[in-house]
């Protein structure tokens, strides 16, 4: 028989059912869909959550000390106050390091300006004035060391009933009630962390140099030098490693300001890349587990379409009878069972597909906001495939059975 006609006489077979057919396909539709979705929807916020990291930030490796079993975890709340200015100066001279200098957040209640005070979620960075890439600046310019200035982000510029503009003075609320005054000397041409430290959720935010604000504010001055949590390290050019361990040498010498805080701590260089591989770890996992929860429907949907073909064997068995009188073969029979379970398959996957897909657009734009829409075109390539895999797996018990059918008892069957 060929292939053509088995396809025709397949599909006259499942058109003649057309309900009992679709309740059929339908564990593969909601097994195809749920994989698709899920699949879409972890895809989405990965890139998302890469896309936030500002393109700056490829060749900046961040530096802190935590104990020894804790320096793979968030810097910004393993980190210990255990660096001075003079270890930021020292490193900036290493090789294969273009520049370095401290990195501290301010922790903030609110910032005030024009009267009007509002609370901040976020945090207000100190850092070197390398922190900022001066093409990330819509207005104005960055910050400068000593100065009391500040940049805003466009989320904390808007916070306000008139927005912030470059060259007004806004007053920050740091912890324990103190305030301390910024002339706004620029706003972000976006709400994006700087860096992955930052974390990754778009929220205003207020970038101050350490000179002088960190020393107005920290409890890390000690024996007369201010000592930050983190180090900021700029390598040069493809040389990310090369600066990595130049700067762990000088740490771990005794000619670093840090090794007198050294009590059983152990340092942290990673870039940002490094400092998210744990959550893409962690994404990937729970994103595998729910799609192998999902898988869970196709094994029904496979358990389905073979016992709906264990049915149309019995209900065909005079067909087959007759198929087998006029000359088909065993292998013709078994070609047309297995092409309807495989077209019930394609359908199923098909139409799961488009369903996934649209599951997927929906779970970002309402589950997940403000993340892109990312679609693994593979998918619903793998799950055509599927489809055709289930469907001819599931048939395989059926049509062989059906092909083994004697024609003489077929004929006879009632």
């Amino acid at each position: 028989m060929k292939l053509r006609q088995s396809l025709r006489m397949s599909w006259r077979a499942i058109r003649g059912h057309r309900l009992r057919s679709a309740l059929t396909a339908l564990g593969v539709v909601i097994g195809v869909a749920a994989v698709i979705t899920f699949v879409t929807l972890g895809a989405s916020v990965q890139a998302g959550i890469v896309g936030d990291i500002s393109p700056d930030d490829d060749g900046r490796v961040y530096v802190w000390a935590a104990a020894e079993n804790r320096t793979g975890g968030n810097p910004a709340v393993t980190a210990k106050v255990v660096f001075t200015r003079r270890d930021a100066a020292e490193i900036a001279n290493l090789p294969a390091v273009e520049d370095a200098y401290a990195y501290s957040p301010l922790f903030a209640q609110a910032v005030s300006h024009d009267g009007t005070t509002q609370p901040l979620a976020g945090d207000v960075v100190a850092a070197g004035e390398g922190y900022l890439d001066p093409a990330a600046i819509e207005t104005g310019r960055g910050y400068r060391e000593g100065e009391f200035e500040a940049v805003l982000n466009p989320a904390a510029a808007a916070m306000f009933a008139e927005n912030v503009s470059v060259g007004e003075n806004v007053t920050l609320v740091l912890a324990f009630g103190q305030e301390v005054e910024a002339t706004v000397v620029g706003i972000l041409n976006d709400d994006d962390p700087r860096g992955a430290i930052e974390g990754f959720r778009d929220q205003p935010r207020v970038y101050v140099p350490i000179e002088p604000y960190y020393e107005l504010t920290a409890a890390g001055v000690t024996e007369g030098k201010p000592r930050f949590g983190g180090i900021v390290v700029e390598a040069e050019s493809g040389r990310v490693e090369a600066a990595k361990e130049s700067t762990r040498r000088y740490l771990e010498s005794n000619e670093s300001d840090a090794s007198d805080r050294d009590d059983g701590l152990a340092y942290g260089l990673k870039t940002s890349d490094e400092l998210i591989d744990r959550l893409r770890s962690v994404m990937d996992t729970l994103t595998g587990f729910v799609t192998a929860v999902a898988l869970i429907s196709l094994v029904v949907g496979a358990i389905g379409i073979a016992n709906i073909m264990l049915v149309s064997v019995t209900e065909r068995t005079r067909e087959i009878g007759i198929m087998k009188a006029v000359g088909a073969g065993n292998r013709d029979v078994l070609q047309l069972f297995l092409t309807e379970a495989a077209i019930l398959g394609v359908v199923g996957a098909a139409v799961g597909t488009v369903v996934g897909l649209v599951g997927g657009w929906a779970a970002t734009e309402y589950l997940v906001p403000r993340v892109p829409l990312v679609y693994p075109l593979q998918w619903p390539v793998i799950a055509i495939v599927v489809g055709v895999v289930v469907g001819v797996v599931a048939g395989l018990y059926p049509a062989w059975n059906a092909a083994k059918t004697d024609p003489i008892d077929a004929l006879r069957y009632e």
